[in-house]
């Protein structure tokens, strides 16, 4: 995903460099027309540094394009939004100001498609579950464990939409191993066994379990897609998030093949329950 992001930089610089050949500019002379360093301009079309909106605005105004500056101007900042990186983000917030930062969004989603391989989505984590995540988060980038509880907190807020009825809908694809991960202890596995097989009889949701066997599309990286707007994936050390139609189109198809190998229902809760089973005959006293 983070390959992705580098190619829609350059994918960019290309275009930037597209007009000003097509305005019949070599580098020296926009670098004039825009007050830009040769160098500058160089490093923007080789996607080494990102223009800012200015920048935008004055190449456009050189290469005689003006009308295209609202366009340019949106496809950049949603480049720029593309990835994100942990260790930018907890530099200057905490780990409970990022989990409460996205509740806004989950509020006006009315449609919430999740497929998770690793961990259970987080708006379904109970109390010890979440903690155990958020314990190992800390940890990963060096944050104070103090700030664990708030964080867990912060992400238990997001699940009243969950609960509190009809408003907002979700679809959620696991896979079945994602059951078999323990964070912490049985008594906190237990509570989130329990806390999925309810939520499997809400009306609201639908949530389904690949089983082990035979595969017809194999398993990828997670993603979130929240109505037909944006879609998130988290990977180690950041995260991508693209509204891009075209990126929308492709993560849809996905998930449609991923959901059409899950099971729901009755076949779910008994995955869940196998998964209890196996974690209680191999827990560690």
């Amino acid at each position: 995903m983070q390959d992705q992001s580098a190619e829609a930089r350059k994918a960019f610089g290309i275009r930037l460099r597209d007009l000003r050949r097509d305005a019949g500019l070599n580098g020296k002379k926009l670098a004039d027309l825009t007050g830009m360093h040769p160098t500058k301009v160089s490093r923007i079309e080789h996607a080494r540094q990102n223009p800012s909106e200015q920048d935008i605005r004055d190449w456009c105004t050189a290469c005689g394009v003006e009308g295209l500056v609202p366009e340019l101007i949106a496809v950049h900042r949603d480049v720029r939004r593309m990835w994100q990186e942990y260790r930018t983000t907890f530099r200057t917030h905490s780990q409970q100001a990022v989990q409460a930062r996205g509740t806004p969004l989950y509020e006006r989603t009315k449609l919430l498609r999740v497929y998770e391989a690793i961990v259970v989505p987080g708006i379904l984590q109970t109390v010890g579950y979440s903690r155990g995540i958020q314990t190992i988060s800390a940890m990963l980038h060096d944050l104070p464990m103090e700030g664990v509880e708030g964080a867990v907190q912060a992400r238990l807020g997001k699940q009243r939409f969950l609960t509190g009825g009809t408003a907002h809908m979700y679809s959620f694809v696991i896979e079945a191993a994602v059951l078999t991960y323990a964070y912490g202890d049985m008594d906190a596995m237990n509570e989130q066994f329990d806390f999925l097989s309810r939520v499997t009889r809400l009306p609201n949701v639908a949530f389904g379990i690949i089983p082990p066997g035979f595969r017809k599309i194999w398993g990828g990286e997670c993603f979130y897609m929240f109505d037909s707007g944006l879609v998130r994936s988290e990977m180690w050390s950041g995260r991508f998030q693209t509204t891009r139609a075209e990126d929308l189109a492709y993560f849809m198809k996905v998930f449609t093949l991923l959901q059409g190998q899950a099971v729901y229902g009755d076949e779910a809760r008994a995955l869940i329950e196998q998964a209890r089973d196996f974690l209680q005959s191999h827990e560690i006293s």
